[in-house]
């Protein structure tokens, strides 16, 4: 499959607030075939401007195209990438071996620069990442909400009425004792698991806003038995009824479902190598960490049209809990492999309207002592 993949980033300061966008396209038709977009917090329109090449190149790996065709308005990208000019600054480099490792996955990459109204469907993605990123998604209110003078609001500026995720790991399996990848396989939590699942539906309970709300705080969970045995646990105690997300799914670990860290490394060692350092890449059958983040971040937006302002429990996995804490802390996507979170641990995160974020506990399990 021949696509052309168009991209772009900026940046309102330069250092300054920053986005990218990429599009895939058919290349004999024109179609869409994947958008990216994403917020950057911080850094500068060349960093953003690479993020953006490596998103492109990304989704058309995870298309199986063969060749590709990047089309760029940055000339600095596009002459740095044919090899034409050295990359100097030392911010750009991994971002162009991250692209480079990419760019031999296919038969053929070729790198065009365009005008900017030749690539404006990659720079409104850019843009539209950066609004959201500065909570344009939702309509701030005109009047400043009062806060607690102990809210972190008052330290980071945030305002309205944060949207509060209780992040609950579920409890032990019988894969989880044995340290093996468990992903979309349907495994019961163990005994202990139940008493974890337990101690931890009590110390929600006893957290301000929960049980002594107006109506039941909403529990949301992966749909897998472990993530439902533990989030039921919860609704046992505060009351309500569980639903379900698709989004809150573990990592789909595919042929490496079911074997130890050692296991996977022994049968697939290079592939094993580059996915503990590389989010893009998808584990063999599976999907790649990049994918999960974007669906987290789908879940994530919606529950702000379906929840704003409310706290709502959400039961899950390792990897979507970290999706949602790394969003909280504007963070890149080295944090999914530097963050621990143990079984039933509970973590917190405020989203608020105006686009700020505070995480305010991560990996607490206090109630399991």
């Amino acid at each position: 499959m021949n696509v052309v993949v168009e991209a772009d980033g900026g940046s309102r300061g330069n250092p300054g607030p920053a986005g990218y966008g990429a599009v895939v396209k058919d290349a004999a038709t024109g179609e869409v075939l994947a958008e990216r977009a994403e917020g950057l917090g911080v850094t500068t329109n060349n960093v953003a401007e690479y993020q953006g090449l490596v998103a492109g190149l990304a989704a058309a790996a995870e298309l199986g195209a063969s060749t590709v065709d990047v089309r760029m308005d940055s000339k600095l990208v596009v002459e740095q990438m044919s090899g034409r000019w050295k990359i100097k600054h030392a911010a750009l480099q991994p971002l162009a071996q991250e692209a480079r490792e990419l760019a031999e996955r296919f038969e053929r990459v070729r790198y065009e620069w365009v005008p900017r109204a030749q690539n404006s469907h990659a720079d409104r993605l850019a843009n539209e990442a950066m609004d959201a990123q500065a909570g344009k998604r939702t309509e701030v209110p005109a009047t400043r909400t009062e806060v607690p003078a102990n809210s972190p609001a008052r330290w980071t500026g945030a305002q309205g009425k944060p949207t509060r995720l209780l992040l609950l790991r579920h409890g032990q399996t019988e894969m989880s004792v044995d340290r093996r990848y468990s992903g979309r396989g349907d495994v019961p939590l163990t005994e202990l698991g139940r008493q974890q699942a337990a101690a931890a539906a009590k110390r929600i309970a006893a957290l301000p806003g929960v049980a002594d709300a107006d109506e039941p705080t909403p529990i949301l969970a992966s749909p897998l038995t472990r993530t439902m045995q533990t989030a039921q646990a919860v609704a046992d105690v505060v009351g309500g009824r569980v639903e379900t997300r698709q989004g809150l799914l573990e990592t789909d670990f595919g042929d490496w479902e079911g074997l130890t860290f050692a296991e996977a490394a022994e049968r697939d060692p290079e592939l094993h190598s580059r996915w503990l350092r590389d989010f893009t890449v998808p584990s063999p059958g599976g999907e790649s960490f990049e994918r999960v983040h974007r669906r987290v971040l789908a879940f994530r937006d919606e529950l702000f049209e379906t929840h704003a302002g409310r706290t709502v429990i959400v039961v899950s996995h390792v990897t979507p809990i970290k999706s949602l804490l790394r969003m909280g802390l504007d963070a890149g996507p080295s944090l999914l492999f530097r963050l621990h979170l143990d079984l039933a641990s509970l973590s917190i995160v405020e989203f608020y309207p105006d686009g700020n974020a505070s995480v305010r506990l991560v990996n607490d399990t206090c109630h399991l002592s």
